[in-house]
């Protein structure tokens, strides 16, 4: 990784720019991951790259439904690992949920990278390798999970997800959280929770919400989620992009 100065004025999207480059070259992610995380970058400028309001309400519900949740998954893909692995292994067990590596373009070599990495960072078990189950209505490789994973959880954290499957696991009666910078995306306007924010910032604040509320009892944890509306908290968002828009010289 090169020598980037503390006082460069995109230190950490340069710093996350170069993360995201590496693990390419490792393996880990994706030619097209680059892309990808491209077009969320290009979202976070217009959010003033920092947790709006309206992202850190959809993280405290997050925090909540996950709390609550019977069996929950994060899914992970290249682009997750190379930037928040070691923060999806500290949620997992602080909620605790399981993780599992979903990739589209899907090989052996990567997913046992992505499994060393996290496991690497301290996770105790991951899924993904066993590819044992199928999800309802995909015939890409997004629809290979394990069996005791994605397939049989009721609640699935996907950050950086694609519209089809989030689609998919709604039809399986899953409930779906998301992490998407662009609130215009399918999964966006798909999943019962849009976190509106960047990876890198969106889990570790999941986390601080998690901690926060992990003594609560489960009626104060539903009155939370009773009380959020994701279509509202969505139109928040591309208000906050008009309005900034619109006050720039």
């Amino acid at each position: 990784m090169s020598k980037i100065p503390r006082d460069h004025p995109r230190y950490h999207s340069l710093k996350t720019r170069e993360k995201i480059s590496d693990a390419m070259k490792e393996g880990l992610v994706h030619s097209t991951g680059l892309i990808a995380h491209g077009r969320g970058e290009a979202f976070d400028y217009l959010f003033g790259e920092k947790t709006n309001n309206f992202a850190d309400i959809s993280e405290k519900v997050a925090a909540c439904v996950l709390l609550l949740a019977d069996d929950p998954v994060i899914s992970v893909n290249g682009n997750v690992v190379s930037l928040s692995s070691k923060d999806c292994v500290i949620l997992s067990e602080t909620i605790p949920a399981k993780i599992e590596v979903n990739l589209f373009h899907r090989t052996d070599e990567r997913i046992r990278l992505l499994t060393d990495r996290l496991k690497s960072d301290g996770s105790k078990k991951v899924y993904g390798l066993s590819g044992d189950a199928k999800i309802t209505g995909l015939s890409h490789d997004r629809g290979i999970c394990d069996k005791d994973g994605i397939f049989s959880s009721d609640l699935v954290l996907v950050p950086l997800e694609d519209g089809d499957r989030c689609k998919a696991l709604k039809d399986m009666g899953k409930k779906v959280i998301t992490i998407d910078l662009n609130p215009l995306s399918r999964t966006a306007k798909t999943a019962d929770i849009t976190i509106v924010d960047n990876i890198i910032r969106a889990i570790p604040n999941i986390i601080k919400w998690a901690k926060d509320l992990k003594e609560k009892d489960g009626e104060y944890l539903r009155e939370i989620i009773d009380s959020y509306d994701n279509e509202k908290n969505l139109k928040e968002s591309l208000d906050f992009i008009s309005k900034r828009l619109n006050s720039l010289d």
